[in-house]
């Protein structure tokens, strides 16, 4: 399963860069406003620093201007995925692209049916947010595995990316069913680091290892 990490923070991005946990990154215009820089900068030294494809999401809502935005938003870097949302024109903006070899993301699904429309149009990736349902009482968990079950009945190329990720047990979750990507804020990857045998252990070796009197390293 990818790691795609959730944010537009560099400074977030780059330590985990570095020990091999990031395969990709995922924004939106929510997190461009966090990080208070221009987004072309941004994601143009996101691009710079993840081999992966990093989500960029358009922030018109009708076609014609779609296209235009995913444009500009395209020749930041090879690596850009566009993002555009689970809309009428959206689907028809991720047709347009994907039938021309690029890489498109459909965003704010919250159904499977949503999610087959979205590969029908040839989609690289569906964004299913399981957090945002949980929030109003549905399982995002039981829609990860539809999704997979209409996926693999017609051989969908399409990868099930889980969003809105909120804990470690969406991420164990999401594993156990077989998704494809999840993307999760990189304080949520940090937790999957966690627990407190592993922290008891080290703990109690250490303190023996004092006890030796000895040095690995001199």
């Amino acid at each position: 399963m990818k790691f795609f990490l959730d944010t537009a923070e560099i400074d977030e991005i780059r330590p985990l860069v570095e020990i091999g946990l990031v395969d990709g990154v995922t924004t939106n215009p929510s997190l461009i406003m966090q990080s208070g820089r221009d987004i072309f900068e941004v994601t143009k030294e996101i691009c710079d620093l993840v081999d992966g494809p990093v989500s960029a999401e358009v922030a018109a809502t009708d076609y014609e201007t779609m296209v235009r935005e995913a444009g500009a938003l395209y020749d930041i870097a090879d690596n850009v995925c566009l993002k555009v949302p689970l809309t009428v024109d959206g689907i028809r903006t991720c047709k347009h692209f994907t039938d021309q070899g690029k890489m498109v993301n459909v965003t704010l699904c919250f159904s499977a049916t949503q999610a087959l429309l979205a590969a029908k149009a040839g989609a690289t990736f569906i964004s299913p947010f399981v957090g945002r349902l949980d929030d109003v009482a549905a399982d995002g968990m039981n829609l990860i595995e539809d999704i997979k079950i209409i996926y693999n009945n017609y051989g969908f190329d399409t990868e099930i990316l889980v969003a809105s990720t909120r804990h470690n047990m969406h991420i164990l979750q999401s594993a156990l069913i077989g998704a494809d990507v999840v993307t999760l804020p990189p304080k949520v990857l940090h937790q999957l680091f966690k627990h407190p045998l592993t922290d008891s252990g080290l703990a109690a070796f250490l303190k023996d290892w004092e006890k030796t009197g000895q040095k690995i390293v001199k």
